[in-house]
């Protein structure tokens, strides 16, 4: 069943040249700034009583903004207890290392036992926040730490700040074979076939 939401708020004048998905989700931080991009799209909000479908149009200051949405409900996974390595945490965010061989999300293949059903059950109210918190993923067969959001609004800050390229991903590999000393690997990664 979808849940209805009905928005009103006024767009302050420090938000002046702001995108308005940017001021919309300052102005209502529960939820993320994808979604409010998904209502603009989706002709769910109004700016002083029009519709308003472009994320980028920038806001002046003192428009009054309405949204009118639903949220669909999403498929509930199955808490499960498996082991988390959490090398972090605090209130908005956990840091966890993902161990080989453990699936991030559900999906074709893998209905379960993967991180997010770890997640669901070591922290049951992370289940409000979209995709339980996880904002990147790492492949099955990688090992390496994950930060998970805790809080729509931590969640909203890392999708961004990822976005914006604010937070750097740094990558080991192992090779397999004789190396010669020194010089460098300099091939794209891609998927392997398998």
């Amino acid at each position: 069943m979808a849940q209805q939401v009905q928005l009103t708020a006024t767009v302050a004048e420090s938000q002046l040249g702001q995108r308005l998905d940017q001021a919309l989700a300052e102005l209502f931080p529960d939820y993320s700034r994808s979604r409010i991009k998904e209502w603009i799209l989706g002709d769910r909000v109004k700016v002083n009583g029009k519709t308003s479908n472009k994320p980028k149009e920038k806001v002046l200051g003192g428009e009054t903004v309405a949204i009118d949405a639903q949220i669909e409900e999403e498929a509930r996974w199955e808490p499960q207890d498996i082991a988390l390595d959490i090398v972090y945490e605090d209130s908005d965010i956990l840091v966890i290392n993902k161990p080989r061989d453990l699936v991030v999300h559900p999906g074709a293949g893998n209905p379960d036992g993967t991180v997010l059903n770890a997640l669901l059950y070591h922290y049951p109210e992370i289940a409000d926040v979209p995709r339980a918190g996880i904002v990147h993923r790492l492949d099955k067969d990688t090992t390496g730490l994950m930060v998970v959001a805790k809080t729509v609004p931590a969640q909203t800050r890392l999708v961004e700040a990822l976005q914006a390229r604010e937070i750097t991903r740094e990558y080991e590999a192992v090779a397999i074979g004789t190396m010669t000393a020194g010089g460098t690997v300099e091939e794209p990664i891609a998927r392997h076939s398998t």
